[in-house]
């Protein structure tokens, strides 16, 4: 949207029968939010990003966009009457500014951009919601278009965690939390009482891989199924965006490392392709639990 548009209108107006902006990242959770927009009877307005959102998006009568065509994006997202914004899917690299040639509504902004492309991954999404917003536009989360995405409390499959479990879990919630404080991940492993891997810059998957290379070359040692992957938001995060996410893919490399399971936060974290992950770690023999930021093992069922 440019300046010439009455951004009041659109916050005024009531956003229910108007399109929801859905900008897509890779992954396959932008489908699964697509799905659950319809189903619920909304319509969605699809914004593919260029390189990297899936082919299923871009052949459902999606607009594709350059990460850097911020100008052109207001400019599309207003002429579709959308009011209401959704990001969602991941992001492999940050904008690619030979794309806004000729774009100068991105033009104009461009200062605000760099300052935002100078921070962390927190820093850059708050600054990304505020340029929307300053639009009139307003940025919803997945709760507000897509709730039954998010993973509920308790055990989600068949397995129940153990004790020991249950202990790994607090300690590894702990590490992630500290992490989190720090702007650096959103996952940690415990096993047998102590944290043996955090979450870098370089994902959940490659942090699992690690895990699974120290029990094969024996530099961690356990019997039989053990450990614990926690994923939950960032202490203070916006969660409208950027909620740390599973799904069946997580399943595999989890069994893969030895461990007992995986939880995640209850209301905080989205469980992708939810039937096919559940099925997955039944059939796995690995519990999937949806934990409260405020537990503790002696309170877990």
């Amino acid at each position: 949207m440019t300046k010439g548009h009455d951004s009041k209108d659109l916050l005024t107006a009531g956003a229910s029968d108007a399109p929801v902006a859905l900008i897509c990242g890779n992954g396959t959770l932008p489908l699964q939010v697509l799905n659950g927009l319809r189903r619920s009877g909304r319509e969605a307005f699809i914004i593919a990003i260029k390189g990297e959102a899936d082919e299923a998006l871009r052949v459902q009568s999606a607009v594709e966009l350059g990460w850097g065509e911020i100008g052109r994006l207001f400019k599309v997202m207003a002429a579709a009457k959308c009011r209401e914004v959704v990001l969602i899917g991941g992001i492999s690299k940050r904008p690619d500014f030979t794309s806004i040639i000729g774009d100068l509504g991105t033009l104009r902004r461009l200062p605000r951009i760099i300052r935002a492309l100078a921070g962390g991954d927190d820093s850059l999404l708050t600054k990304v919601i505020g340029l929307i917003e300053e639009e009139g536009f307003r940025v919803v989360g997945i709760k507000d278009v897509a709730p039954d995405l998010l993973a509920g409390p308790g055990s989600l499959g068949a397995v129940k965690p153990r004790a020991e479990d249950l202990k790994d879990m607090v300690l590894a919630l702990e590490a992630a939390r500290r992490l989190g404080d720090l702007d650096i991940g959103q996952a940690a492993v415990a096993l047998g009482g102590r944290v043996i891997a955090v979450e870098g810059a370089e994902g959940t998957d490659a942090m699992l891989a690690r895990c699974a290379e120290l029990r094969q070359n024996g530099r961690v040692r356990a019997k039989g199924r053990l450990g614990v992957l926690v994923k939950t938001v960032k202490p203070g995060q916006d969660l409208r965006v950027d909620l740390p996410a599973v799904g069946p893919k997580t399943i595999e490399r989890a069994l893969a490392a030895g461990f007992a399971g995986i939880a995640v936060e209850a209301g905080g974290a989205l469980i992708a392709e939810r039937e096919a992950t559940i099925t997955a770690a039944d059939k796995a023999g690995l519990f999937v639990y949806g934990l409260n930021p405020q537990e503790s093992s002696g309170d877990a069922e």
